[in-house]
């Protein structure tokens, strides 16, 4: 976990408790997209935080036509509204991510296009009328949160710390509430990912969040 983290989860958050007024005041599906590229920690905490129905990760390829007997099931049982959390690296079953272009300035594939794509599925199979909105840059920026605050200075302290020690070729960390250090090489050397058989997937799916696979 970095400082910037805590801060991107709470605008996940805050877009959640206002988009659930107007979903319940028309009756909507709202699908939200968030950033993240091919991890999906910022949606699977900001999706359990602010009360999602469904969150699509990139780690767990999603089947339109559950989503969609999830959607209708609720309303179904009574829920007029549902709330979609899909992070912009999800993609579906034998599918690919959306991309709104090949590649971007820096030569990364530019991933786009998401929620528009789920919220157009959902409208066309469920006849619910259906709505996208994609955070994008709104959650880089803002004020960061109080945990974002104290972890920036406890890395400022502990990078000078690596320095005044002369170990170079080590990149200051935070693992299990403690700063500490790991090589350069061994915190680069592969993406962390959300694992689908996670403690905090088994909590979201034992309390009724759906994430499209079942």
């Amino acid at each position: 976990m970095t400082f910037g983290f805590d801060s991107a989860v709470a605008c996940v958050v805050d877009a959640l408790d206002r988009l659930h007024t107007t979903a319940r005041s028309h009756k909507r599906v709202m699908v939200l997209e968030v950033m993240g590229r091919y991890a999906g920690w910022i949606a699977l905490h900001g999706g359990l935080a602010g009360g999602a129905d469904i969150i699509l990760i990139p780690e767990i390829p999603f089947d339109y036509e559950v989503i969609n007997e999830v959607i209708r099931q609720r309303e179904a049982e009574g829920a007029t509204t549902s709330m979609v959390v899909v992070a912009e690296g999800a993609k579906p079953k034998n599918g690919d991510y959306f991309t709104k272009k090949n590649v971007d300035r820096i030569g990364e594939r530019a991933l786009g296009g998401a929620a528009e794509q789920v919220a157009k599925a959902i409208a066309e199979a469920t006849g619910k009328e259906t709505r996208s909105v994609v955070l994008g840059h709104l959650q880089r920026g803002g004020n960061p949160t109080s945990l974002d605050r104290i972890l920036g200075v406890r890395f400022g302290v502990a990078a000078v710390d690596l320095v005044r020690a002369g170990k170079f070729g080590h990149m200051v960390s935070y693992q299990n509430y403690l700063v500490g250090d790991v090589p350069m090489v061994e915190a680069i050397s592969k993406l962390k990912q959300v694992q689908p058989d996670s403690q905090l997937v088994v909590t979201c799916r034992e309390i009724g969040i759906n994430f499209g696979d079942r």
